[in-house]
């Protein structure tokens, strides 16, 4: 029983590529790694905020806007 097991724990660290013996990997995502490139475009687009206001609406002469009265909304 106990050549079971060992064939089981050999099969496992097999099949994870043995990296568990030698040492864990300590990748970091692209998105961590510091981009000069990535950081000028965003300190440029926080510069140049614009504050954008609505476009006018352009009633149709056929059809005025409809008039509230006191109370309706």
């Amino acid at each position: 029983m106990k050549r079971f097991y060992v064939a089981v724990a050999f099969a496992a660290v097999a099949m994870s590529g043995g990296s568990a013996l030698i040492a864990p990997a300590h990748a970091v995502p692209p998105t961590v790694t510091p981009s000069p490139g990535y950081d000028a475009r965003l300190q440029e687009q926080r510069a140049a905020t614009t504050l954008y206001q609505p476009a006018p609406r352009a009633f149709d002469p056929r059809h005025p806007p409809k008039r509230l009265h006191d109370g309706e909304r």
